[in-house]
């Protein structure tokens, strides 16, 4: 099952954060970011993991993807 996308490049802080959020309340099951920078990545991942939700992060060339599941 592909998941549901959020494309935070170009975003700062806490865009990234919010976005994730609401997509999150959409699509509990899960969701992927796309991200371009590194405080960025730190903080979804740290917000994905405070609402006990797993995150696999890979780099694709600058940009770096989060799949947060549960």
């Amino acid at each position: 099952m592909a998941l549901n996308t959020v494309d935070a490049r170009g975003r700062s802080c806490p865009e990234p954060v919010v976005l994730t959020r609401k997509a999150l309340e959409q699509f509990p099951t899960g969701v992927q970011v796309i991200l371009d920078n590194t405080t960025a990545r730190d903080n979804v991942k740290r917000f994905a993991e405070s609402k006990n939700y797993k995150v696999a992060v890979k780099s694709d060339g600058e940009d770096f993807v989060l799949a947060i599941t549960k």
